[in-house]
């Protein structure tokens, strides 16, 4: 136990440095870390902590999502629903099956294996995306979009990949059977955020202890999100669900002025430590992966989830042009290269039967289009917003 909190004051003192150097050099905050990950490996410093499905999900995933959904404007979010949730659903389904085609009849790899990577790699996970947000100090309309679009199409991308996986184990058989499920895990994870949050947010208005507010707040974000995993319903729409809640909460004045002026900082401060700790071990555990003779599947698989986000966003977005709710292309284009990957298509990968076909391929080919994803579309999205004119 010791070491354990020894090595954690390690990597935050380490994740304060890289922030400090970051801000300097203007250097984007993940990119650094992740840098600054591979060099712990590289330097022999021993990680007790490993990436796994159940560290991202359990530890890291549910404040981040909550935390981002928190400060989310609920009538700006109401306004856009249409043109997120499209994104998400439809938007989701078309990218998952450009890149499942590609790895079929490109690489000939089974139908199971090219579907379940092409799901799980579909999700833009909003742990990085956020991070980029935050950091270029992105305001407006296109705030909302990405931001929403990025939680809604993370939650749809899980969904998903669980009801493939359930359909290649042989638990569903029929449409009706698979729609049932998908309902009940998508509505079930909504109800579950609304009433554990809403019953928490109740109690919370009971006490001027500002204290026992945000430790009520913590509750709903990870008892939302562990309840509804348990039962088998989205965790992330859980979530996101709880985060909505509590903003509305909190600006209704159920929360005492005390609660509302802690509440910003302390949960700004509990996304740095989370992202700061999953930056670090991607960069440790991506400088472990061997990519030797899988240079080409890296290759194909970075240019079709490349293209399967093209096709997620543009031709989506046509379908509101003439409407209050159009998407202008400088938007549409900074929605295409700011769908990041991240934490969740990892934690998706690993979470992975050893047994499944392509396995450590599907695992090695997640690591790399992550890498891609930090590097190439984390060092370049900034520059992009400011020669399009978006930075707030």
């Amino acid at each position: 136990m010791t070491s354990d909190v020894t090595q954690l004051g390690f990597l935050l003192f380490v994740s304060a440095l890289v922030a400090m150097l970051s801000r300097r050099v203007h250097l984007p905050y993940t990119v650094g870390l992740v840098l600054a990950g591979m060099g712990l490996y590289f330097s022999h410093y021993y990680l007790k902590w490993h990436l796994t499905r159940d560290l991202i999900f359990s530890v890291f995933l549910p404040p981040l999502v909550f935390e981002a959904a928190l400060f989310i404007d609920w009538k700006e979010f109401k306004r856009e629903l249409p043109v997120v949730t499209l994104l998400a659903t439809v938007g989701v389904v078309l990218a998952a099956a450009v890149t499942a085609l590609g790895m079929r009849y490109v690489l000939g790899w089974d139908w199971g294996s090219a579907l379940i990577f092409g799901v799980l790699i579909a999700a833009t996970d909003p742990v990085s995306v956020i991070a980029t947000l935050k950091e270029s100090k992105v305001s407006g309309r296109l705030k909302i979009l990405i931001e929403s679009e990025s939680l809604l199409n993370d939650g749809t991308a899980a969904v998903a990949f669980v009801a493939v996986l359930g359909i290649l184990a042989g638990g569903h058989d029929t449409v009706l059977s698979i729609s049932g499920a998908l309902f009940v895990t998508i509505i079930g994870g909504i109800l579950i955020g609304g009433i554990t949050s809403y019953l928490l947010m109740l109690l919370a208005g009971r006490t001027p202890d500002y204290l026992v507010e945000i430790t009520f707040t913590t509750l709903a974000a990870y008892g939302s999100f562990l309840i509804s995993e348990h039962y088998h319903c989205s965790g992330v729409l859980a979530a996101l669900t709880a985060g909505l809640v509590v903003g509305n909460f909190r600006s209704s004045g159920s929360i005492s002025a005390a609660g509302r002026h802690a509440l910003g900082p302390f949960w700004e401060y509990i996304a740095f430590v989370a992202n700061s700790l999953i930056f670090l071990l991607i960069g440790a555990q991506e400088a472990q992966q061997d990519f030797s003779g899988l240079w080409l599947p890296v290759l194909v698989a970075i240019v079709l989830v490349t293209l399967g986000r093209a096709v997620a966003i543009y031709p989506v977005c046509v379908l509101f042009v003439g409407t209050r709710l159009k998407v202008n292309m400088r938007h549409q284009h900074l929605l295409f290269w700011g769908g990041l990957r991240g934490a969740l298509a990892l934690a998706l990968a690993l979470s992975l039967p050893g047994e499944f076909p392509h396995h450590n391929g599907i695992v090695l080919i997640t690591f790399a289009v992550v890498a891609f994803s930090v590097f190439a579309q984390g060092l370049t999205i900034t520059p992009l917003m400011r020669r399009l004119g978006q930075l707030g």
